[in-house]
């Protein structure tokens, strides 16, 4: 079955085309919930539930734009909602520089690049990932989450402030004769 047979089928609640949705986005989505989560365990639980959504609204899909494109944003917005109930998105500090530059030199793997981006404080992570990787803006980081777009340029600042501190350790460090 091609995609477009997969959707109809899953529109038809088909327990087999829902499988090979599921087999065929669950790489891609669980890497999705790992951005945004620290650990595995909560991004499974974040998949699981998200995928339940994609299988509830599925015929609110109407073939404009891309299915990746939709199952992509059924997931975030579903991710979006797990951060709303938690009341942690409130400003640090205002007067963190806007515009913070994180350089990554060549040889930092991109294991360690995800690995410290998973360690920022929800806060950070959140709205890191949706400006980085969602290409969100600050109004629509603030309209998602309820905060104001200060806070959303601050948490970013925070962020990119502690990515940039982190790399530059681990570039020194990586830098150093090893001893035995």
């Amino acid at each position: 079955m091609n995609l477009e047979q997969i959707i109809q089928g899953c529109q038809k609640k088909d327990i087999l085309a829902q499988e090979q949705l599921y087999r065929h986005y669950v790489g891609k989505m669980f890497a999705l919930c790992l951005k945004y989560v620290p650990d595995r365990d909560t991004a499974q639980d974040y998949l699981q539930d998200a995928f339940l959504l994609v299988f509830d609204k599925i015929n609110q899909f109407e073939n404009k734009g891309s299915f990746d494109s939709w199952i992509k944003r059924v997931f975030i917005n579903h991710i979006l909602q797990q951060f709303r109930k938690k009341s942690y998105l409130a400003v640090v500090d205002e007067n963190i520089p806007e515009t913070v530059e994180v350089e990554i030199e060549e040889g930092v793997p991109p294991e360690f690049l995800l690995q410290i981006v998973q360690e920022l404080p929800e806060r950070y992570r959140l709205v890191f990932n949706l400006y980085v990787f969602e290409n969100f803006s600050h109004q629509e980081i603030a309209d998602a989450l309820n905060i104001n777009i200060g806070t959303s340029k601050s948490n970013l600042s925070r962020a990119k402030l502690i990515l940039k501190q982190k790399i530059e350790d681990y570039t020194g460090s990586s830098k150093m004769p090893q001893i035995q």
